[in-house]
């Protein structure tokens, strides 16, 4: 399988990039990663009935995913910058169609856990095309492609919830997986036809002790943060975790000042630019998250609650499906805005669209129709968001790590998200309301939610006017496609 893929990386390298087909490829893989996140929504509260294991156990499913994603995303965007983007993407694709598959014939918990890991070591595909995209496309064509890609992450998920909870509805919940693995394999046959491998490579040898490094504090640090609530949030394997989080990084950190090729140039994450954009994508996480959290729940509490909307898993889907759509949409608006304005005004924008979100929430949630709104609001605007953030990165780093800044945004981003749904679930279980000797999230608690939502945006808004006014992504020393990639690669010979 790796001489396929190494020969079929090899061939794509001299294949002439046709920029629609690249595009509209990679954003197809995005699509098809970010559908894996949604995949099992559906079947949460039936995993521990489907694979008979208790509800701690099988809340593995999703914990595993998110650990696997975590210690993926920095080192593949590393290996892609040093051996091939388009030859990492290929594996990662390859990776997501295996545990696909392993899910699919999963019965027990082990296995269903494993396919789940491999399907979380693909999370590296949208910061992958993205670097892909800087060295293959032309300049005029840069910022528009990157924000669709990156707004890809969003996209699929919202349009694969809706259709996954049509196939758990009327389906064996086995098929979820055949479908993803059917359209991760798709998505290979496309990359190994189309997509060209770039021509900027760093090559050099690998950081291991960085890249384990890394992964233990990643791992360590997600698990105390997912896991606290169930555990304790003043346990001592909560605070154990917590603790060794922070040894661990603070050496990681110290060893990669030191190493000559570092996994991660923390020199050059610590440039302005790239700095405050990470901060304030770890802020766009948190507040994007919140949505996904509080929206879901409303729509599917009883409607005796009084402010529960009692509906399906299907419906919350397609009140959700728009926002992929506006995302869509958004995406080529938000290129426009980087072209004239810059991405710093853009994501500034973006967060502002996102605050005002949160804040039509607090006062819409008694309908459908103004859940549908909130979404295609919030939705907005994170289609500029997630235009402008890897337009900033590559606006500031050297095209030998592209793959490696872009993954590591992502990261941020993926933290965000992930203290999000720590937070709002102890606001969550602490403000809550009595329902026939049932105890609910009250109202009160979903609104300080969705309050601490619109103060994350705004706080991305005040960390992004630090960032330093900057040429646009499309402007960047490697934006002039394949000719320019392949004259900083023989330079750098």
């Amino acid at each position: 399988m790796s001489d396929a893929l190494a020969r079929s990386a090899d061939a794509g390298a001299a294949t002439p990039p046709r920029p629609n087909s690249v595009v509209a490829v990679l954003a197809l893989a995005g699509i098809v990663v970010s559908l894996m996140q949604t995949l099992v929504i559906p079947i949460v509260p039936e995993l521990p009935r489907l694979l008979d294991a208790s509800a701690s156990n099988a809340a593995w499913a999703v914990t595993a995913t998110l650990l696997a994603a975590a210690v993926a995303t920095p080192v593949v965007g590393r290996l892609g910058d040093m051996f091939g983007k388009r030859r990492m993407l290929l594996v990662s694709i390859a990776l997501l169609v295996s545990g696909s598959v392993v899910a699919a014939l999963s019965d027990s918990l082990v296995p269903m856990i494993v396919g789940r890991t491999l399907q979380g070591l693909a999370a590296a595909v949208v910061p992958l095309g993205i670097s892909i995209m800087r060295d293959a496309l032309p300049a005029d064509r840069l910022a528009g492609s990157t924000a669709l890609m990156s707004a890809s992450l969003g996209v699929g998920g919202a349009l694969g919830l809706p259709a996954a909870a049509f196939i758990a509805d009327r389906w064996d919940w086995h098929l979820l997986f055949w479908v993803s693995a059917a359209l991760g394999a798709v998505a290979l046959l496309l990359v190994l036809l189309i997509v060209p491998e770039s021509k900027v490579r760093t090559g050099g040898r690998f950081d291991g002790v960085g890249a384990l490094g890394l992964s233990a504090g990643l791992v360590t640090l997600l698990l105390a943060v997912s896991k606290g609530g169930d555990w304790g949030w003043t346990s001592g394997t909560t605070l154990g975790l917590g603790a060794a989080a922070v040894l661990i990084l603070l050496g990681w950190g110290r060893w990669e000042l030191r190493s000559r090729q570092p996994l991660v140039d923390l020199r050059t994450t610590a440039k302005p630019q790239v700095l405050f954009t990470n901060l304030a994508s770890v802020a766009l996480g948190f507040s994007m998250f919140a949505m996904s959290l509080v929206l879901p729940q409303l729509l599917q509490l009883p409607g005796q609650t009084g402010y529960g909307l009692g509906r399906s898993m299907l419906t919350v889907g397609l009140v959700l499906a728009p926002q992929g759509l506006v995302m869509m949409a958004m995406s080529a608006v938000s290129a426009k805005v980087t072209k004239a304005k810059g991405p710093k005004v853009t994501l500034m924008i973006g967060a502002l669209i996102v605050a005002a979100g949160y804040g039509l929430n607090i006062l819409l949630m008694s309908e459908v129709w103004h859940l549908v709104l909130v979404s295609c609001v919030i939705g907005a605007g994170i289609g500029f968001t997630y235009g402008a953030l890897p337009a900033l990165i590559m606006g500031a780093v050297d095209p030998s790590q592209t793959g490696a800044a872009n993954s590591l945004n992502t990261l941020m981003r993926s933290l965000g998200t992930s203290f999000a749904s720590a937070l709002a679930g102890v606001i969550l279980a602490q403000m809550t309301t009595d329902f026939g000797g049932h105890a609910l999230p009250s109202e009160n608690g979903f609104k300080v939610v969705m309050a601490i939502g619109a103060g994350a945006a705004l706080l991305a808004l005040a960390v992004a006017a630090f960032i330093p006014r900057h040429r646009p992504a499309g402007a960047a020393p490697a934006a002039d496609g394949p000719a320019r990639a392949a004259e900083v690669a023989a330079a750098k010979a």
